[in-house]
């Protein structure tokens, strides 16, 4: 017994040597351990409940866009923008609102919302789909040099029959029919091994792209 008394106290002397020189660091490690973990759990309450606040104003402002409310709708947008920046319902949100206000006619306010998704927004094919639309915005507005470097570069995706065709517009409207042909020619053969739903869409520019030849 007494042999085992010694092995125990001599265990208990070397724990207590390992815990002088390692105890303040474990301690510290399990604090931290245990405040990641708090954090994390109240940065996804925080999350789940921004999401879910940012939600109920996208659906306000889908009902204000069903009515054509434009006044509804750019103030939704505002509140998205303003306090749920950081969320795709803003950048949604933004696109929804401006193609309300293009549709009544408000041009700038259209343009305004438009430039916010395509500089601020956070979703990589929504920035494209808002440069597209600034771009068309610009061009009703007879500014086709600034839609023109809306459109650079064109985006390799499903987008880039859409670019090319209103570059071509853009490049029309300036007087430059031989680029504006390229461009157009660039979208016809974008949309070469489209589905059906591009058949429309590739008849308007080539007949584009005939007047420019006639």
């Amino acid at each position: 017994m007494a042999v085992y008394d010694l092995e125990e106290q001599e265990q208990i002397s070397e724990l207590k040597a390992w815990w002088a020189q390692y105890g303040k660091l474990v301690t510290t490690i399990a604090v931290v351990a245990a405040l990641a973990s708090v954090g994390w759990q109240a940065w996804q309450w925080y999350s789940n409940k921004t999401a879910a606040e940012a939600g109920a104003v996208y659906y306000s402002l889908q009902q204000a866009a069903a009515e054509q409310d434009a006044q509804k709708a750019r103030d939704a947008a505002g509140r998205l923008i303003g306090d749920y920046g950081s969320t795709a319902y803003a950048q949604l949100g933004a696109l929804l609102s401006a193609s309300v206000q293009f549709a009544k006619g408000d041009l700038d306010n259209a343009r305004s919302q438009l430039e916010w998704a395509a500089d601020e927004g956070k979703d990589p094919a929504l920035r494209e789909l808002a440069r597209l639309r600034l771009a068309a915005v610009l061009l009703q507005q007879d500014a086709a040099d600034k839609a023109l470097a809306r459109l650079q570069p064109v985006p390799d995706s499903a987008y880039k029959a859409r670019f090319e065709d209103l570059r071509g517009d853009a490049l029309a409207a300036q007087g430059k029919p031989a680029e504006a042909r390229v461009a157009y020619q660039a979208a016809i053969d974008a949309l070469a091994s489209a589905g059906e739903e591009a058949v429309t869409l590739r008849e308007v520019v080539r007949i584009k792209l005939e007047s420019l030849e006639g």
